[in-house]
């Protein structure tokens, strides 16, 4: 048996973090399933294929191998071996991973990966369509949100502790945008969908969030 939690939201909604802050507590698996897109964006740049080239990505992403490990606490992300947790969360990486997370091969491919997390452990899952696609009959599913510009302000503090300067109003912007291109895309596009706890985290501590969220998931967990 498995007891799966399903995390969605926009960019610098806070979904990693308390995702993270879950599965540390509840000793839940965690799966950041944005660093897997990422992971095959910098891959795709890499090998310069484009995100419309589908023959070359069917022939080269069952080559790519992705791993998530947890080391002195913190999430590490690998690449056919190759440790690229900070390569990841570069602003060329962050500009090309929506275009290639649309593309349906690579979707197809990591829609498999991820499912195969949820069986026999408990997860907790966040991304932009794990409740919508990924796990539909997630036990617990949440949306979280807060508004954009509270949102870049988080993703340049998140940027500078890993060693990435980026002025805010070009974060503002990017964030902007990747809203847009996620809620309008034709394939999985980030929605709140009835069934989803929905909680704004503007005004909210990550402590606060994360407290409200396992009161949720344990009330469901001792059913």
């Amino acid at each position: 048996m498995s007891f799966i939690v399903g995390i969605d939201g926009p960019a610098g909604s806070g979904k990693g973090t308390i995702a993270k802050n879950i599965s540390d507590i509840l000793d839940f698996i965690y799966v950041d399933t944005g660093a897997m897109f990422r992971c095959v964006t910098l891959y795709m740049i890499r090998n310069d294929i484009k995100p419309d080239e589908d023959e070359k990505i069917k022939s080269f992403i069952k080559e790519i191998k992705i791993e998530q490990k947890k080391e002195n606490g913190e999430n590490r992300f690998f690449l056919n071996g190759e440790d690229v947790s900070k390569e990841i969360r570069s602003p060329e990486v962050s500009k090309y991973s929506s275009p290639y997370s649309q593309n349906q091969i690579i979707r197809d491919e990591m829609l498999n990966l991820q499912r195969k997390q949820g069986e026999n452990q408990n997860i907790v899952m966040e991304g932009r369509d794990i409740c919508t696609v990924v796990f539909p009959n997630a036990d617990v599913r949440i949306y979280l949100d807060a508004t954009v510009e509270e949102r870049a302000k988080r993703r340049v503090l998140q940027n500078k502790e890993n060693g990435i300067d980026t002025p805010y109003d070009e974060i503002l912007k990017k964030i902007k945008e990747r809203d847009y291109n996620d809620s309008n895309r034709k394939v999985a596009p980030l929605k709140y969908v009835e069934g989803e706890i929905y909680i704004d985290t503007t005004h909210m501590t990550i402590e606060e969030v994360t407290e409200k969220i396992i009161n949720i998931i344990k009330e469901k967990y001792n059913k």
